[in-house]
């Protein structure tokens, strides 16, 4: 498949079959995460793939409760899910720029690495979604992350059950503009 092939194909899948997702399978995804680019390449991420069937129904019921819920069984179905983790300080260099431009660039590299992950899975015939509303206090006390790391994606993994048709996207004329807004 051409990188082209595997961005237009790309789903949010919420349904997967009932079967694991091989650990080779997803060393391949996060051998592409790790390829992403940082700032100042300071490589601030960890992934965390919680496959293990009674762990992940436990870490389920933490980070799913109150007005989490919507995303608890969703999760609870997929084979694999891979906490995408950062160190917030990064560099001083990171740390300086942040200071200075206000920008939290270890979210950035999050973002790019976690996009790098499904893209790669997508392109081994996986599904993917992507998760932002988890409680992620409580992900970081069930992980037992250091204090200066945290998890703010989940990425839900495994083999699809569903093809789920292409969402709308806006003209290019709206979203592309050369030397002014």
């Amino acid at each position: 498949m051409t990188l082209d092939e595997i961005i237009l194909n790309r789903r949010s899948i919420r349904k997967f079959k009932d079967s694991p997702v091989s650990r080779e399978l997803l060393q391949q995804c996060a051998q592409a995460a790790r390829l992403a680019p940082s700032a100042c390449n300071s490589q601030p991420c960890k992934y965390v793939v919680i496959d293990d069937k009674k762990l992940k129904e436990d870490f389920c019921n933490t980070v799913f409760t109150g007005v989490y819920a919507t995303c608890r069984d969703m999760a609870l179905k997929a084979p694999a899910i891979v906490a995408v983790c950062a160190k917030a300080g990064g560099s001083i260099t990171t740390r300086m720029g942040q200071m200075v431009s206000g920008t939290k660039y270890y979210l950035v590299d999050q973002g790019i690495a976690a996009e790098h992950f499904v893209l790669k899975a997508q392109d081994l015939g996986l599904g993917s979604c992507w998760v932002g509303w988890f409680n992620p206090k409580k992900a970081k006390n069930f992980l037992k992350l250091p204090f200066d790391v945290k998890c703010e994606i989940l990425l839900l993994i495994g083999h699809p059950d569903e093809a789920p048709a292409p969402r709308p996207r806006k003209p290019l004329e709206d979203i592309l503009s050369y030397n002014k807004y």
